[in-house]
């Protein structure tokens, strides 16, 4: 199993102490989100981790208790976009994310810190101008501390619409995807970085750019040291590439409110919400009612156990983090 640190909202920055609390306690209870009173149990031992893998942009909060994942594999997907407080309104001071970015790939490794640099929009004041030299500063900044940078064009999403009207967005063209394709790729490689694209399906490999994977095996089989055999996740869009995982977050929790994001549409809701959190209940948000019903959910290893016994090998240890 490979387990989503959570694309709903960003628990290193906001819930740590609940996640490590699960942890402890091998499991955890996650909503339906399409089905309110459905709700998975979500055993959340090693044997069955096969890697974690942390979406935030704020990874402070886990700089000290990095020990307390010495027995599973996890990277993290770290977003530092060029954006003020107007877009992501909660977000610190990009400074101090850059810092903790610095300083947790100093502890795990630049393999598995992954640079996010997304959704770009443009506007009259956020040109190709404008996010060419943010990108510079900040590739310059995390040079050595990353291997890859993560890009997307915003996509507007239903649930986000209302949000961000106040952008007066138009659609991203082709041109300007190939033209940021194509000064992107050329700033990361002075760096010593390469650009991959999320969730797109314009063609940007004549710059050097991939499509990535997000939830991405390769990577999963880079760390471990062990062969992964996993399908693409059915759930998410067509052109996404990522790989299955199971998400123990919830919508309408995530306290940056960025007024683009898609996992917060719900009004004042995450106000609601984080009122019902309890750092010690099963559930992120909230505990078990009466209507609830609960069922165990099925979770098993993507380690190819037929490679490792033909080759006589032991499951490799995460690295040590002192």
């Amino acid at each position: 199993m490979i387990l989503s640190v959570s694309r709903r909202t960003d628990i290193p920055a906001f819930y740590t102490e609940w996640f490590f609390n699960r942890l402890k306690e091998g499991y955890a209870l996650v909503r339906n989100p399409m089905s309110y009173h459905q709700v998975s149990r979500i055993k959340l031992s090693p044997d069955v981790i096969d890697c974690i893998v942390f979406w935030t942009k704020n990874p402070a909060k886990m700089l000290d208790k990095l020990n307390l994942l010495k027995d599973y594999n996890y990277y993290f997907q770290i977003t530092v976009n060029p954006y003020d407080r107007q877009i992501e309104r909660n977000v610190p001071d990009k400074e101090q994310v850059v810092e903790s970015f610095v300083k947790l790939s100093q502890l795990i490794g630049k393999k598995r810190t992954v640079w996010r640099y997304d959704p770009i929009f443009f506007t009259n004041r956020f040109d190709l101008e404008y996010h060419s030299k943010s990108f510079n500063k900040l590739a310059s900044k995390l040079k050595g501390h990353t291997e890859r940078c993560i890009i997307s064009f915003i996509d507007v999403y239903k649930k986000s619409e209302r949000n961000i009207k106040q952008l007066n967005l138009a659609a991203v063209s082709e041109r300007q995807m190939i033209e940021t394709g194509k000064v992107f790729s050329e700033i990361a490689a002075r760096y010593g970085m390469k650009v991959a694209t999320c969730s797109e399906y314009i063609d940007l490999s004549p710059f050097g750019i991939e499509h990535a994977k997000c939830i991405d095996d390769r990577l999963i089989s880079e760390i471990t040291g062990e062969s992964i055999i996993v399908k693409k996740d059915k759930n998410q869009r067509n052109v996404c590439g990522c790989v299955q995982s199971i998400d123990i977050g919830a919508y309408n929790t995530c306290h940056h409110e960025c007024i683009y994001c898609y996992a917060n549409f719900s009004g004042n809701s995450v106000d609601n919400n984080v009122l019902k959190h309890d750092p010690k209940s099963p559930m992120l948000i909230g505990s078990v009612e009466p209507d609830d019903i609960i069922r165990e959910r099925k979770t098993e290893s993507y380690r190819d156990m037929d490679c490792i016994r033909k080759k006589g090998q032991r499951r490799k240890k995460p690295p040590v983090v002192e």
